[in-house]
């Protein structure tokens, strides 16, 4: 009986020997004895630290899959988020802007076809009049012309928003990647440029000072 006690309290304090040697890798660096030889081992663990930003680089596949799908979202990745003022302003002015000139290209559209039906019923024309001013068939042919032309022009500046939205979504595209790309672009602190004088020979393998003149070198070092 005092055998087999002696047996379990030798393996009680073995198991918690053994929890204090796991606790104490779990929250830092351990240093463990190898049984062969007095050599050890250091065993470096990160669970207890977080992402190291100084050293982290975004991956350019991965910040041009999330700009194509999310505007704005490879620029969170890059961690570049100043950039997102600029370019969420810019689908909210396309936006603006398309919803204007679309307006207005109905409205001069819907004016244009019933100053064009000789139905007095359909008069939508009457809003776009100054107070005062009535079409009649003197000056039917100039109103005419006039909501067919601004009809033309709101429609084009509704298609130009399309594209300008469409070119903003393209360069937050390539933002995000080049950015991401550039990211492991290594720029030393060694950075010097040194101007001196120096003799030019004219002629190869000339020696004489007729056949040399004097200039300047300009070496840059990085």
């Amino acid at each position: 009986m005092m055998l087999i006690c002696g047996v379990v309290a030798g393996w009680s304090q073995q198991a918690d020997s053994t929890l204090a040697v796991m606790d104490s890798i779990a929250a830092s660096d351990a240093r463990i004895l190898l049984p062969d030889d007095s050599s050890s081992v250091v065993v470096k663990t990160d669970v207890a630290k977080g992402r190291d930003w100084s050293t982290w680089r975004p991956k350019p596949q991965k910040a041009l899959w999330l700009a194509l799908v999310l505007p704005g979202a490879g620029q969170i990745y890059n961690r570049k988020y100043w950039k997102l003022p600029i370019f969420y302003g810019g689908f909210l002015g396309c936006i603006y802007a398309l919803s204007w000139n679309n307006m207005m290209y109905k409205d001069y559209s819907q004016a244009y076809l019933d100053i064009s039906d000789n139905d007095p019923g359909t008069a939508s024309y009457n809003k776009f009049l100054h107070l005062g001013v009535e079409i009649n068939d003197n000056n039917k042919e100039r109103y005419k012309s006039l909501f067919k032309s601004r009809k033309d022009k709101y429609r084009r500046w509704r298609d130009m928003s399309v594209i300008v939205m469409v070119a903003v979504y393209a360069l937050s595209v390539v933002d995000a990647y080049v950015d991401a790309e550039l990211s492991e672009f290594d720029i030393s602190k060694d950075l010097s440029l040194k101007v001196r004088p120096t003799v030019i020979p004219n002629q190869a393998g000339a020696r004489s000072l007729q056949a040399q003149s004097l200039g300047v070198s300009c070496s840059l070092s990085f």
